[in-house]
């Protein structure tokens, strides 16, 4: 079972993103730092950082954004989750930078450098990202869900040991997801994503209480096969 689930766990766009690995990726941020998070806080240029307040003078001379550079911020974001889905990873991580010079303070930024990990496989990377995001807004449900995420991917790689308090990876997925779902309780891809863990868990009673509130909300993260799987092994 865990094979389709990790499939429909994370409803993996059917782009390509085969002509990047990290370690190529890592190749090639050595000599472009805007592949890098934050820009690697190297020192720039004088003609890196002419460019930079071009861009931020540019930006946010719309109207629209009656001066406000979160809400640049964000639209950089959403821009590059556009241009992730589509398998474009570097214009992705372009997007992401100019978000975070528009607004370092903005959390969401870690979001989508978390995001830019986990598509290359690097979860650690990922998980860093996360966190990093999560000082700045521990509440970032965004963040939270797919912090979540990161321990669930843990432990079907089987990495079962326990921390401290005795709990593995999928306890802390579950854990963290639930916090998620405390602040938004309407969030589709969070209470997919906690019906997914507690069939891992073999927990029935969960797995279709969350599947019915993700339903209920829209049901538009759930693959029928996943329906089909909690079906069989929840009648």
């Amino acid at each position: 079972m865990k094979s389709l689930l990790i499939i429909l766990f994370f409803l993996i766009s059917s782009q390509s993103f085969g002509q990047w690995t990290y370690e190529k990726w890592v190749t090639e941020a050595k000599t472009n730092i805007r592949l890098r998070p934050k820009y690697g806080l190297v020192e720039k240029t004088k003609e890196q950082k002419e460019v930079d307040q071009e861009f931020i003078a540019s930006t946010m001379n719309n109207e629209k954004l009656h001066g406000d550079r979160t809400l640049a911020s964000n639209q950089m974001i959403e821009l590059g989750f556009q241009y992730l889905y589509k398998g474009d990873l570097k214009t992705a991580m372009y997007r992401f930078n100019q978000a975070y010079l528009l607004d370092s303070a903005n959390a969401d930024v870690f979001w989508g450098y978390g995001a830019i990990y986990m598509t290359l496989s690097n979860q650690e990377k990922a998980r860093e990202q996360y966190e990093e995001g999560l000082k700045l807004n521990a509440e970032n449900t965004r963040l939270l869900t797919d912090y979540g995420t990161y321990f669930f991917v843990k432990y079907f790689e089987g990495d079962h040991s326990k921390d401290k308090n005795g709990k593995d990876n999928l306890d802390r997925a579950i854990e963290i997801l639930l916090s998620s779902y405390r602040i938004d309780t309407k969030n589709q891809n969070t209470l997919y994503k906690l019906s997914v863990c507690y069939l891992n868990k073999k927990d029935c009673e969960n797995a279709r209480k969350f599947y019915n509130l993700c339903k209920d909300e829209g049901g538009q993260p759930i693959a029928e096969e996943f329906t089909t799987e909690l079906n069989k092994n929840c009648p």
